[in-house]
């Protein structure tokens, strides 16, 4: 398992797993809201077999150790179709970004944390076997470290709670976890272990009589109503709910139901559910419900040869938002949800999140004329994708839907190539903490975009680029660039500047370009810019152009222009 972890190192965030054509069909057909895995045939499973048996060790380690208890039955048939080694590697890639919590950082926590469980399930929980193969080990490896233990190594005198019917008896070794809260089970989770053989193999039961070590001793370890002969023992062994519990006063709690504890026993060796599967469904039965207008736009900045970083950012006029208020403050909640599949139908990647504004009532009117923008960096191997966005209002129900054609392109080696080029109306560098982490983070600075290009004579406009592939001198190992820059009204050319590698003081192979232009100077109209990319050695140039507008200045609050952008 250890060469695993050392071979399966992700780079950047939260990737939806790559499913095989077949799959991808039936669980459109299915219904969206549906958790229940599609039944294979008979074929289809002994197919699914061979694939298993004829799998390198690695891979078969992998699909049968390392992830057997996270990966979904969609997923591991996925991964089983899949017929090279190229595709496993780049499936296992995906499957471990699209976990990740925070895929700006170049560790993935997810993965990280999740053979942290392993190793600790193994040191802790062995009996004979592995400790990840145990009940308790499990668990632990699925949802953590419980909140309470209570454990009873050596087992020993039990007076039983009153649902329990009460009474003392004497135990086999036993433990119950609690956890205060678990994403799709609820709150206060209680979990129970027994080891009747004494082995240190301890197995989770839903009986919580089978730690009982006397209950099949006659006269010993009676419960209050079969001492006061209100009950019999052999009443124990005639119960129809999976217990062998003796017969309480007063009824039980209804977190003794048979059925809560038998849904409790299946959903708590299951992996934690998507946050919001209403958005997801909508994607997946392509119901597109045009309530929500918003904008969006995707740029392109090289991470290594086969992957690319993209910024996915999106940007909703607050006019469109649902605000409710309470204790004189305007809130709004929106749920993002973005999906990333290949053209025949495979999802490679997923993102979601809760994005919420607030704003006090002096503020609000103000801030209604404004746009909330939120972004998500995702990586993704070059080629052609396609690019579902979902946008739901929490308060109102309203849903925006697009769907796009998404070309992530390829850099290549000994060619001069470039990034998109950003125009943002923020561009700062943040501390040494946040590199590579967060909204808009590039890098070491924030990058805001502006995606209306929008701008005011009393804005600056920033201009963001990185340039890749610049040719070291064999003397000296330093590149020598230069970088134009152009704006242009119409085919009047309003102003032109130029600067070098030397005095940006970047020469190595890679430089980035973050620049902040003044617009005061502009007259209101529309307006391009163009970036021309010299590299001296090569004799090789590369451009990129936008297009913005310039318009009066319009005063925005500080408190609002934090975290929207200015609306037209």
């Amino acid at each position: 398992m250890a060469r695993v972890v050392q071979s399966l190192v992700a780079s950047v965030f939260s990737v939806l797993i790559s499913m095989s054509p077949v799959v991808a069909q039936q669980e459109a057909q299915a219904p969206a809201t549906s958790t229940t895995p599609q039944k294979l045939t008979k074929e289809q499973k002994k197919k699914m077999g061979r694939a298993l048996k004829e799998l390198d060790a690695q891979y078969k380690q992998w699909l049968s150790e390392d992830v057997v208890y996270i990966i979904s039955p969609s997923e591991r048939t996925a991964f089983l179709q899949l017929s090279t080694s190229e595709e496993r590697e780049q499936f296992i890639e995906q499957f471990w970004l699209r976990r990740s919590s925070n895929p700006d950082l170049p560790e993935n926590d997810f993965k990280e944390e999740h053979y942290r469980r392993i190793a600790y399930a193994n040191e802790h929980y062995a009996s004979g076997i592995p400790g990840w193969r145990t009940d308790r080990g499990r668990t632990y490896i699925i949802w953590g470290p419980a909140d309470e233990i209570d454990s009873h190594p050596t087992g020993g005198t039990y007076d039983r709670p009153m649902d329990e019917g009460g009474g003392s008896t004497t135990t086999y070794p036993w433990e119950t976890w609690r956890y205060r809260y678990l994403e799709g089970l609820g709150n206060n989770i209680i979990i129970e272990f027994v080891d009747p053989s004494g082995s240190g193999e301890y197995h989770m039961t839903m009986d919580p009589s089978e730690k009982d070590a006397l209950t099949h001793v006659p006269g010993a370890g009676l419960s209050l109503m079969e001492s006061m002969g209100m009950a019999s023992k052999a009443d124990r062994f005639t119960r129809s709910d999976g217990t062998n519990l003796p017969t309480t006063m007063g009824g039980q709690p209804a977190s003794m139901n048979e059925f809560t504890r038998l849904e409790q026993f299946a959903k708590i060796q299951q992996s934690p559910p998507v946050k919001f599967k209403d958005l997801e469904a909508l994607v997946t039965s392509r119901i597109v419900r045009d309530q929500v207008h918003f904008a969006w736009r995707t740029d392109y900045l090289k991470v290594t040869n086969d992957t690319v970083l993209v910024p996915v950012t999106v940007q909703v006029p607050n006019s469109q938002l649902s605000f409710s208020s309470k204790d004189g403050v305007h809130s709004a909640t929106l749920n993002v949800f973005g999906r990333v599949s290949t053209l025949t139908g495979r999802v490679v990647q997923t993102f979601e999140e809760a994005v919420s504004r607030d704003f006090p009532d002096s503020l609000f009117q103000q801030s209604v004329k404004l746009q909330s923008i939120y972004q998500k960096a995702v990586p993704l191997r070059p080629g052609l994708y396609r690019l579902d966005l979902v946008i739901k209002d929490v308060h109102s129900g309203n849903v925006g839907v697009v769907n796009s054609r998404l070309q992530v392109p390829r850099y290549e080696d000994e060619k001069l190539e470039a990034s998109s080029l950003i125009l943002a109306d923020q561009i700062e560098h943040v501390p040494a903490k946040q590199i590579g982490a967060g909204q808009f983070v590039l890098g070491s600075s924030k990058v805001r975009p502006r995606l209306e290009g929008d701008f005011t004579t009393a804005d600056k406009l920033g201009i963001y680029m990185q340039v890749y592939n610049l040719k070291p001198d064999d003397k000296t190992h330093k590149s020598s660039a230069s970088f134009q820059y152009t704006v242009k009204k119409g085919d009047q050319q309003i102003m032109q500047f130029k600067e070098t590698g030397d005095e940006m003081k970047q020469t190595g192979d890679q430089v980035t370009i973050e620049r902040l232009l003044p617009l005061g100077t502009l007259t209101p109209g529309k307006y391009s810019l163009e970036v021309l990319a010299t590299d001296s050695l090569s004799k090789q140039t590369i451009s990129r152009k936008a297009e913005f507008s310039v318009k009066p200045p319009v005063a925005v609050p500080a408190k609002i222009a934090a975290n929207t952008a200015p609306g037209r």
